[in-house]
């Protein structure tokens, strides 16, 4: 059985990071290591929550783990809180990738035109540095003009703003770059990727449904590392990505009483694994 080890924090409730990324590969039938880097109480949309920085901690389990000669097919990385997490990250890929390990990068960091609190353009830069060591980024189009230092464009960009954007992504260092939340204002919201090696983009939507929930893009980026790692193309991952992104909310929003916090990803489980299966 294939092994991914997934590098972020537990938000003990609220629906994102190592709760959402844990049980989704577990359902891709791929054995699910992680590494948190901070426990939460909740996430950080609730008010008061406590947390708990682990940086402390990482160095001492992953020199056990190479004590133990345990090795990954595949890492991936979510939220990573501060510089010193970035730097203990790239020296992880450093002592783990061989030359068949899958290396994705989610370098959430920001939304709709702004960076999340306590980070600034300097963590910015650090993180595309970390990006660089990557096979695959899944940046959204604020986390990428940021790195990029690009002027960030809410709406009424064309496709050749995209692709634009995701060959400056690939001149980070990343062999492939998928840029999330793509809208072309047609009615549909989407993802374009670009392989660097081949020249290839390749893109795919669906619906823009009128909802906003915290944890989509965990959702996402889980579901397509355990495509990925499967061995399936970009192309089918991404697919099956989206699609399964879309369907945790449409389970969501089926209940009048749903939680704000998350979606229910769990209800739209057997689905994915029917996917995962043709």
């Amino acid at each position: 059985m294939k092994r991914i080890l997934t590098i972020q924090d537990i938000s003990c409730v609220g629906k994102c990071s190592l709760t959402v990324a844990l049980p989704i590969i577990s359902a891709c039938g791929i054995e699910t290591a992680v590494l948190p880097t901070a426990v939460l109480s909740t996430h950080t949309a609730f008010k008061g929550f406590t947390f708990r920085d682990l940086t402390g901690d990482l160095n001492d389990i992953t020199k056990h783990w190479k004590d133990l000669n345990i090795n990954f097919d595949s890492i991936y990385t979510g939220y990573l809180g501060s510089f010193e997490q970035l730097d203990i990250v790239s020296n992880i890929f450093d002592q783990f990738k061989s030359k068949d390990t899958l290396i994705l990068v989610d370098p959430v960091m920001a939304d709709n035109g702004n960076l999340y609190c306590g980070f600034d353009q300097k963590f910015a830069d650090a993180m595309a540095k970390l990006c660089s060591k990557a096979d695959i980024i899944v940046p959204n189009l604020t986390e990428a003009c940021f790195m990029l230092h690009e002027e960030y464009i809410a709406e009424g960009y064309d496709i050749e703003y995209v692709k634009g954007i995701l060959k400056k992504l690939c001149g980070l260092g990343a062999k492939k770059a998928v840029l999330t939340g793509v809208n072309l204002g047609d009615g549909r919201l989407g993802v374009m990727s670009y392989d660097k090696a081949t020249g290839e983009y390749f893109s795919y939507y669906r619906e823009h449904l009128p909802y906003s929930f915290h944890g989509t893009g965990d959702v996402f980026a889980s579901t397509l590392c355990g495509g990925l790692s499967k061995g399936l193309t970009i192309e089918k991952s991404l697919e099956i990505a989206v699609d399964f992104t879309v369907q945790s909310i449409i389970e969501t929003v089926k209940n009048p009483d749903h939680n704000w916090y998350g979606v229910d990803f769990e209800s739209a489980l057997p689905t994915l694994i029917e996917k995962l299966a043709k």
